[in-house]
């Protein structure tokens, strides 16, 4: 049983990644199911098997994230059924889920529950060009969105789940690392987990831009340098919150989510550590 949160949970910081996140990724894309070969995905990927500062390691198989879904392709729906889904959670605008249309609802049969809570509002128009000032508009104008979010994650039941945007690495990015610091994985491996987004949307090995940009309507707005996933973007993104709160737990506190549903979700997320079950 993992230990109750209090206000500031656990010295998770860690050391910075910088100097060793290239032999950090190596290691955690190695390791057995972390990349799932979704048909029609590009950055479908497992947030499971990470330490946790108190004990234990994040569950496999109980908090995935992903880029878009409107291309699923054949074999997505026995294998989207393996997962055993509880809870979608699709992070784009209103925009964005017309203009391309997610099949979940017809694949997931199981009594899963998706919900949409775009995490930078309706308007794209509104978002600055500049991939820091986008993450620090997020932070300090969208943080009622990103309790939200990760309430529905802490809701009874709603693990395993599933989070995505477009691309799967900014807004879904946002929240996953906010989770993962909330139950206590330090920072070094947050930072790592996110910038695996590199692994898989290299614009220049993969159809990725053309494909975000079909789908967001960004257009010749949307290029490389918004497609990075620098780690220290995301350390910025947590240092930022918790300039506002004091820590991540306080900061999603502030934002709707009460310390009790954020030990619901440790319970749900974190294991004692077995290990990854290759049936999935």
């Amino acid at each position: 049983m993992a230990e109750p949160l209090t206000g500031d949970p656990y010295p998770a910081r860690g050391p910075a990644p910088a100097a060793g996140v290239a032999s950090l990724l190596r290691e955690i894309s190695g390791e057995p199911g972390r990349h799932i070969a979704v048909p029609g995905t590009l950055n479908f990927r497992d947030a499971g098997g990470y330490p946790v500062a108190g004990g234990g390691v994040t569950g496999w198989r109980r908090l995935l994230r992903s880029d878009g879904l409107h291309h699923l392709g054949q074999g997505a729906t026995d294998l989207l059924g393996r997962l055993g889904l509880r809870t979608v959670l699709d992070l784009r605008t209103s925009a964005e889920a017309q203009l391309a249309p997610s099949p979940v609802e017809d694949l997931l049969g199981n009594g899963a529950r998706t919900m949409n809570i775009s995490l930078i509002g309706d308007d794209l128009d509104e978002m600055p060009g500049d991939l820091v000032a986008i993450y620090e508009y997020v932070v300090d104008r969208r943080g009622a969105a990103i309790g939200a979010a990760i309430g529905s994650l802490a809701r009874p039941g709603a693990l395993p789940g599933l989070v995505h945007c477009t691309a799967g690495k900014d807004r879904t990015g946002i929240v996953v690392a906010f989770v993962l610091a909330a139950v206590g994985v330090p920072d070094h491996l947050v930072a790592a987990d996110y910038a695996l987004s590199s692994l898989y949307l290299d614009p220049e090995h993969t159809p990725t831009i053309g494909l975000v940009q079909e789908s967001t309507g960004l257009g010749d707005r949307l290029t490389a340098a918004l497609l990075a996933s620098p780690p220290e973007l995301i350390l910025h993104v947590l240092d930022r919150a918790r300039r506002h709160a004091g820590s991540i737990a306080d900061y999603l506190a502030v934002h709707g989510v009460t310390f009790a549903e954020l030990n619901a979700l440790r319970s749900a997320l974190v294991t004692g550590g077995e290990e990854l079950d290759e049936g999935g």
